[in-house]
């Protein structure tokens, strides 16, 4: 008789955990569908996913549901950004790190940035490469034991000798060794392929590749093409055969142009785009991640003395400037725009200040939530379960003070987050 009762009430205690709901009293909520706001609505949530939307503030009879109060807030879907770099972030020490760091370093510290981003509001983030230890974070996040924003990793960036994510570039040269499609060096069309494969082989959801120079990497040219069309085209071909998109590192115009008609499908940075190339991507349906915060940060740090080696203060000073004006000629053009930062290049958790960055130079504050919702969402395929609130979406839902279509810089402090149903600040 006991072992019934007790058995009863074990059922009872859990058909009612598995049956709570979460009533969010919403004052604004952002329709990222339509870029209306809408007053004084009701999100429910039900484990993951949202359940219901109603008109004003509904209350719940069951003593086991949790009504939340943002009656004073704005309230729209989690953000994604699509470029971070969640493994490291730059300081003066970062170059000497590399040798000084075992992956077990390099997991501790991505462990606090996984939460500062998702602590910003970002639910969902692509990694654009790292050592690896990005997809160990993508799965341990995915798993629960860490707090995070979903990832989609690209696990290792794709380069030619020397390029831009050479792993080796700056090295002494009896370290210098010659990295192949294992280690991300691409030289031909056949290593393209191995290197992509690789690359699935290690976990990767995406694929990166390093268009051009770059400005952090210790190499004299930041804007240089460092693909040919054949094996660019060699990686998107065999990316798509793996159902991964491939994301091109990009800041002088002819490395765009070849990525563009090598069929990538987002172009990093951008920062020396011509009108052209503009009308290219276009054509192409290749869509902008502009990353204008990395930009100003990488200027304003290149002016402190020692803060970068030698060899890439003169790149960051010429680079790191024109990024926003591109973003803002490329925008009035109708170039597609995906919101990204590169965050890890500057703090992570500061990727809201992008929002502000794009309004200055003609960008509606809308339309850049939009780029960091629903747009992005459907880069990434996921339209059907991110990017908007909507009944049988995910519930990744964050809330800000202020409407940020009238104080666009409330996106740098969002004040409530959940994802996947799960509240993780409040």
């Amino acid at each position: 008789m006991k072992k019934s009762i007790i058995f009863i009430a074990f059922v009872f205690i859990s058909i009612s955990i598995f049956s709570q709901k979460t009533y969010l009293h919403c004052g604004k909520l952002i329709d990222t569908h339509s870029g209306k706001i809408l007053n004084d609505r009701t999100v429910i949530v039900e484990k993951t996913k949202i359940v219901d939307i109603q008109k004003g503030f509904i209350f719940s009879d069951d003593v086991n549901d949790v009504i939340i109060d943002l009656k004073a807030k704005t309230v729209m879907p989690g953000l994604i950004d699509m470029h971070v770099h969640l493994e490291m972030e730059f300081g003066p020490t970062i170059y000497l790190d590399e040798f000084t760091d075992n992956d077990a370093d390099i997991a501790y510290n991505s462990v606090k940035y996984a939460e500062q981003t998702l602590m910003a509001g970002f639910t969902t983030v692509r990694d654009l490469g790292g050592s690896g230890v990005n997809v160990s974070l993508r799965n341990a996040v995915n798993s629960g034991k860490i707090v995070g924003p979903r990832i989609l990793t690209a696990e290792k960036s794709l380069a030619t000798t020397g390029g831009h994510a050479d792993p080796t570039n700056g090295y002494r040269k009896d370290f210098l060794g010659d990295p192949g499609p294992k280690e991300g060096v691409v030289n031909s069309v056949e290593d393209a392929k191995k290197a992509v494969r690789q690359r699935y082989k290690n976990g990767a959801d995406l694929i990166k590749i390093t268009a051009t120079g770059g400005v952090l990497s210790v190499a004299k040219s930041g804007q240089n093409p460092q693909f040919t069309v054949e094996e660019i085209k060699a990686i998107t071909e065999t990316a798509n055969d793996y159902g991964m998109h491939v994301a091109a590192h990009a800041h002088g115009d002819e490395g765009m142009r070849r990525a563009i008609l090598g069929g990538v499908k987002t172009i990093e940075h951008g920062t020396l785009m011509s009108d052209e190339t503009m009308e290219l991507m276009k054509k192409y349906d290749v869509y902008y991640v502009p990353t204008i915060t990395a930009g100003k940060e990488v200027s304003d740090k290149a002016k402190i003395n020692g803060f970068y080696p030698e060899i890439i203060v003169p790149k960051a000073l010429e680079i790191g400037p024109k990024i926003q004006t591109t973003f803002g000629k490329a925008y009035k053009k109708g170039v597609g725009i995906a919101f990204g930062t590169d965050a890890g290049v500057f703090e992570h958790g500061k990727n809201g200040k992008e929002f502000g960055y794009m309004v200055e130079v003609g960008m509606p504050a809308i339309e850049t939530i939009k780029s960091a919702t629903t747009t992005n969402a459907m880069i990434l395929k996921m339209s059907n379960e991110i990017g908007i609130i909507e009944i049988g979406k995910l519930a990744d839902i964050i809330a800000v003070d202020d409407n940020p279509t009238e104080n666009i810089h409330t996106m740098e402090n969002v004040i409530f987050v959940m994802k996947d149903g799960k509240v993780y600040k409040q």
